[in-house]
């Protein structure tokens, strides 16, 4: 981008009181530009009067300090075109060659204790490719978000009062998002709350994050179900928790082991409405046990309903929270699933007892989203918007759902795909005659992305297989897909 005005140089200071003249003041200020690189070769300086006037010193003196730099040959007068950095000075700037690495003693930065004994337990060290096709998990439909709709409010809420949407904005969350929030929780997961108990987060993971760092101390016990998670598990493990991992069958995560592994757990982290990554459906006993395990043990209980509002059963399953009626449990939901994850935009519902603590914590460091992205989201959901698309994604991951069974006929007996009423991905087991790791090479070798189920557990698991994704893969994507992975079996076998 040119430059018209020349380099701002109004960083120079002049100080008008010292015993040194104002016009050596200002040469000395204007060489060491020059020579430290803040001025590059070729760059044009602004006019002498312009100059002036931002350092606050007469036209004259600086006509003395650049007339001084043009005789050592710092600066060059250009006929009609003004003042420019020389070019000789290149040869100044260049970098010398760096010594051989064998004459460099590198430092070891120090880390915190807590980062030291977190990042070997972290579960995951490779991302999984983030892109439309199969079988990519947790990543929604976005070839079909209304875009339009969102194009016109980014554009009327950009134009509205700058104090609002480009300040600090309100620390809790916007307000109307906020009552949005709220509205919605109760109108479609049957949760009655009020806006001040929602917070308005960086996400889910920021929620996770926050959670822990305000209920667990380090060593204390967090209960995690296995597999589960992945990203929750690391935000805990972070700041210090021992994760327990509890198994998790048909009915949900298995209090009786948490009680024998941990009964003196601080929290107890689950995704009871659509399990993932199995997708199984806690039970109501499964519920009422591990609220009544939570209260015994005076623990917390963290509900990610990460995917709640896609529920295209007979029946949703209620939330846990709904049930919930000694404040145990607190609710984190995102929009990254039910809208599109580059908002990264999430919220927790926190127990009343839990408000205070939160907002100083909000109040005092923690940086909140941008107000306008709210300030969208919340009129999205006023103005209908979102239960429509919300609607309309059900349909499409439906069909993707039944598309993907579908097809998966065909490979029944070596992966057998189990059926999920929610969500958008499903899993499909393998037999013992197949090698987990190699299909998920052989799969991604044809530009194919499967996810091991070992890959989100904590511990040894009994069963083996794959996790596929379908909410962002065209139906023809997920048939050529089921074909590749069709393809590739007989190379996957064991022995």
């Amino acid at each position: 981008m040119k430059r018209h005005a020349g380099a701002v140089l109004s960083s120079i200071k002049i100080d008008k009181s010292a015993e040194k003249k104002i016009s050596i003041q200002l040469y000395m200020a204007l060489r060491d530009l020059l020579l430290t690189g803040a001025l590059m070769p070729g760059d044009r300086l602004p006019a002498t009067r312009t100059l002036a006037q931002e350092i606050g010193v007469s036209r004259t003196t600086v006509i003395d300090a650049i007339d001084r730099l043009i005789s050592e040959g710092l600066l060059e007068a250009r006929v009609g075109a003004g003042t420019f950095v020389s070019e000789a000075l290149q040869a100044r700037l260049e970098p010398k060659p760096l010594p051989s690495t064998s004459d460099v003693i590198k430092a070891v930065p120090r880390i915190s204790h807590a980062a030291k004994h977190a990042i070997p337990d972290f579960a995951v060290r490779k991302r999984l490719p983030h892109k439309s096709q199969a079988f990519v998990t947790a990543l929604p439909a976005l070839d079909a978000f209304p875009m339009a709709q969102w194009s016109k409010l980014s554009a009327r809420h950009w134009r509205k009062d700058r104090d609002n949407i480009t300040g600090y904005g309100e620390p809790f969350g916007y307000t109307p998002l906020r009552e949005a929030i709220a509205r919605q929780l109760n109108a479609s997961r049957g949760i009655k709350c009020a806006p001040e108990q929602i917070f308005v987060t960086n996400g889910a993971q920021r929620a996770f994050s926050l959670i822990g760092g305000t209920l667990v101390n380090p060593g204390e016990s967090v209960w995690f179900e296995n597999p589960g998670a992945i990203g929750a598990r690391n935000a805990f493990i972070a700041i210090g928790a021992q994760p327990v991992p509890v198994p998790v069958d048909e009915e949900g995560l298995c209090v009786e082991d948490g009680l024998a592994k941990a009964p003196y757990f601080r929290l107890a982290f689950v995704t009871p409405s659509h399990q993932q990554p199995l997708g199984h459906v806690m039970s109501l006993s499964r519920r009422l046990a591990l609220l009544k395990a939570a209260s015994e043990a005076d623990a917390m209980i963290v509900e990610d309903d990460y995917d709640g509002e896609f529920y295209y059963g007979d029946q949703p399953p209620p939330t846990l929270k709904s049930i919930d009626t000694h404040d145990r449990v607190i609710y984190v939901g995102t929009f990254s699933k039910s809208l599109f994850p580059a908002l990264r935009l999430g919220f927790l519902l926190a127990p009343e007892g839990l408000v205070e603590s939160f907002e100083r914590i909000f109040l005092t460091w923690l940086s909140g989203v941008p107000t306008v992205t709210q300030a969208m989201v919340a009129e999205f959901m006023d103005e209908g918007m979102f239960a429509t698309h919300i609607r309309t994604m059900r349909q499409l991951y439906k069909h993707r759902h039944d598309t993907l069974m579908s097809a998966a006929a065909d490979l029944a007996g070596d992966i057998d795909l189990q059926p999920t009423s929610s969500g958008f991905h499903a899993v499909g087991l393998i037999n013992d005659k197949l090698d987990e790791n190699k299909l998920v090479a052989e799969t991604a070798a044809r530009g194919i992305t499967t996810a091991p189920l070992a890959r989100y557990a904590l511990s040894d698991l009994s069963q083996r297989g794959l996790v596929l994704g379908f909410g962002s893969a065209s139906p023809d994507d997920i048939r050529k897909g089921i074909q590749t992975l069709k393809d590739v079996l007989p190379a996957c076998k064991i022995g």
